[in-house]
């Protein structure tokens, strides 16, 4: 089986993400059932919703953030297993973010790293 990650992006707010407390009270069960059902299957291998804040440091310099990339901002992460990338194309047609108009899901085959 081949790893992915996926990167969950939607729009932001000021200071922060988009979602209300209602939403997150409604969003939160979706999240559980559909990261569950990956993980029922064995394929789950790691899944977190990251912070606003953020740091990018580079040659000239460090740069505190939120990172926002034309109103939307990266907001988690999860990395899975799957016998090939259609099935990943799958969950992430049902992931909770889509609800969003501005939700998405990157795949990203993880290419192994061998010494």
């Amino acid at each position: 089986m081949k790893e992915y990650l996926l990167l969950f992006y939607n729009q932001s707010g000021k200071g922060t993400y988009i979602t209300s407390p209602e939403d997150m009270m409604e969003d939160m069960p979706k999240w559980q059932q559909w990261i569950g059902n990956i993980a029922m299957q064995g394929k789950l291998v790691s899944s977190q919703p990251i912070e606003f804040n953020g740091t990018v440091i580079t040659k000239k310099d460090t740069q505190e953030g939120p990172f926002i990339q034309e109103g939307i901002l990266l907001t988690g992460y999860m990395i899975c297993k799957a016998e090939d990338p259609e099935e990943v194309k799958e969950w992430s047609k049902t992931c909770p973010i889509l609800k969003y108009e501005n939700g998405s899901v990157e795949i990203r085959p993880i290419m192994p790293f061998e010494l």
